[in-house]
């Protein structure tokens, strides 16, 4: 799948996503997984249920990413969703998000994901605090 979102263009295809651009992002800016090292990040996508990234339409040089893991038959969870700052006002948060959960083979999927700042984003995509039944048991290592 390529699809153009105006200068940017999102694609699912896991060996285009440029994993040099991955790591420098992923081991410098997010709060949610600094701890890793660079073979985690390689073996989460390399494991990845599903990835789409953004790329420059006039470079195909990767801007944002966004990664999800799932049964593949009914839940899923979002992961590792970003934009780099000289790539942000342009929607592609929004782009990424709509392309993994929306328009891809997980649309009827119950979606689970984790943030502690872009609850605005994802609310428009239906997430919401979980219910009663929802239990989860933190990781044991300090994350951030």
């Amino acid at each position: 799948m390529r699809r153009v979102e105006g200068d940017y263009e999102l694609d699912d295809d896991p060996a285009r996503v440029d994993i040099d651009a991955l790591w420098a992002f992923l081991s410098t800016e997010p709060y949610w997984g600094r701890w890793r090292d660079r073979a985690h990040v390689e073996a989460q996508l390399r494991d990845a249920w599903r990835v789409v990234a953004a790329y420059r339409a006039n470079t195909g040089r990767m801007v944002g990413f966004a990664r999800a893991f799932s049964d593949g038959v009914a839940s899923a969870y979002l992961a590792d969703v970003y934009v780099e700052r000289t790539a942000r006002g342009h929607g592609l948060g929004a782009a990424l998000v709509r392309e993994m959960i929306d328009n891809g083979p997980g649309a009827d999927f119950r979606w689970m994901l984790h943030t502690d700042d872009a609850h605005g984003l994802y609310g428009k995509f239906g997430f919401r605090e979980p219910d009663r039944t929802y239990l989860e048991r933190p990781a044991r290592r300090a994350e951030g």
